[in-house]
């Protein structure tokens, strides 16, 4: 019988959340759980936007601070990193600048990222993400990613807080391709995530 292989230290879309983390981590002040999510989502919706797939393919759901990976945050919000993680990532359990009475997990990058694992347009997008966002805190970013008529503040006006968040809200008049044929592509997209057990997330 037939058994799929979907061990996470082999699939490359494990690979680019985690180098996509340390390289944040890396490059950042203030990478705390909020941070570095916002800027997980920026990075797979800018690449939506442009080509029609994710760079990753995290679902993202709004959260009262803004878009969540809701998986990967699940993973890590106990402070301990998951086991593939841990000999390059370190969480720190600190105070919430948003919310003095809450905890935030600080990531610390313990190695280098991988950039092989990445194209080089996901290069280019995660140096201006890092570029962009250096010096600003999450709360900052939370005014960005709240915008209005942005897929955040779309979905909780439509549907509600802590629902999904759909990747084709991303796509308007500066997209490089039709809302049918960024469509037809995520929908290509998950099939094969699903097909070969290659999902970032367990």
């Amino acid at each position: 019988m037939f058994v799929r292989d979907c061990a996470m230290e082999s699939n490359i879309y494990r690979l680019k959340l985690l180098n996509a983390v340390l390289f944040f981590a890396k490059k950042t002040k203030w990478a705390n759980t909020t941070k570095i999510s916002k800027l997980l989502y920026f990075f797979d919706f800018k690449h939506f936007k442009e080509t029609g797939y994710p760079a990753i393919g995290l679902q993202y759901f709004a959260f009262k601070k803004g878009p969540v990976p809701k998986s990967f945050w699940l993973e890590v919000k106990g402070g301990n990193p998951p086991d593939d993680f841990k000999d390059k990532l370190a969480l720190i359990q600190k105070k919430d600048e948003l919310d003095p009475k809450s905890k935030e997990i600080e990531f610390k990058a313990k190695k280098n990222p991988d950039l092989s694992v990445f194209s080089p347009r996901e290069i280019e997008i995660l140096n201006n993400l890092a570029l962009m966002f250096k010096d600003v805190k999450a709360w900052q970013i939370s005014e960005i990613s709240h915008l209005k008529n942005q897929p955040w503040d779309v979905t909780i006006k439509q549907e509600g807080l802590n629902a999904p968040i759909d990747y084709l809200l991303a796509i308007d008049e500066d997209s490089k391709l039709t809302a049918e044929e960024a469509e037809e592509s995520l929908k290509e997209y998950f099939e094969i995530l699903d097909n070969f057990c290659l999902r970032p997330t367990e």
